[in-house]
C-alpha cells in the first residue's frame, strides 16, 4: 500500500536514506546524494509536515519513499519541455528512495505508477522529474514507464553538490 507518510514513518525513511547513502559510499553512487547533506531526516520531516511525503508499506514495514509536489527547481525553466502546463498542473517526483535491502522487488516501479495515478487524480497534465545523469537505474525505470527525455542542465544542488541533471516528463 502506498500512502501519505506520518510522523511515525520518519525514522524508517531516515534509515532508508542512510542505508542507501552508506551503500553508495562503499559501492559507488547512482544518486549523487551525500550522506548528511541530502536527503536527511529534515527532508522527511518537512515532507510529512507538508503532506508531500509518500511511503510504500508492506506487511507493516516501510519499503520506499518519495516526495510529490508542484515544486520545480530553477533549472526546470531552462528545459525545452514538450508538454507545456501551468505549474499547478505539473506534479513532480522528488527524492524517490528505495534502499538496497528493498531493491529488485518492484518498489520503484510501484511508486512511479502511484505518482502517475495521483497526478491524474489531482487533475495534473504532466509529470516531471530530474535525476543525476549517471543514475542509470532511475533513468531506465522512468524511460520504461513512458517518460521522455526533455533535457539536461548543470546545477548546484543543496548549495554544495555540483551535478548534471537530466530532466524527464510524461503527459498524464
Amino acid at each position: 500500500m502506498i500512502r501519505r507518510a506520518t510522523d511515525s514513518d520518519v525514522d524508517a525513511v531516515e534509515r532508508h536514506y542512510t542505508e542507501l547513502l552508506s551503500f553508495e559510499q562503499e559501492h559507488g553512487s547512482s544518486t549523487n546524494w551525500e550522506l548528511g547533506v541530502y536527503p536527511t531526516r529534515a527532508v522527511a520531516e518537512k515532507g510529512v509536515k507538508d503532506g508531500t511525503l509518500y511511503v510504500l508499506e508492506e506487511n507493516g514495514e516501510v519499503c520506499a519513499s518519495m516526495i510529490l509536489n508542484h515544486v520545480q527547481l530553477d533549472a526546470y525553466a531552462s528545459i525545452p519541455w514538450e508538454y507545456a502546463a501551468e505549474p499547478d498542473k505539473v506534479l513532480v517526483i522528488h527524492t524517490l528512495c528505495v534502499p538496497p535491502s528493498q531493491a529488485g522487488k518492484g518498489a520503484g516501479k510501484r511508486m512511479v505508477l502511484f505518482a502517475l495515478e495521483e497526478a491524474a487524480r489531482r487533475g495534473c497534465e504532466v509529470m516531471r522529474l530530474d535525476t543525476w545523469e549517471n543514475n542509470r537505474p532511475a533513468a531506465n525505470l522512468y524511460l520504461k514507464l513512458g517518460f521522455r527525455y526533455a533535457g539536461k542542465a548543470e546545477v548546484l544542488f543543496e548549495g554544495s553538490i555540483s551535478e548534471n541533471l537530466i530532466f524527464l516528463e510524461k503527459r498524464i
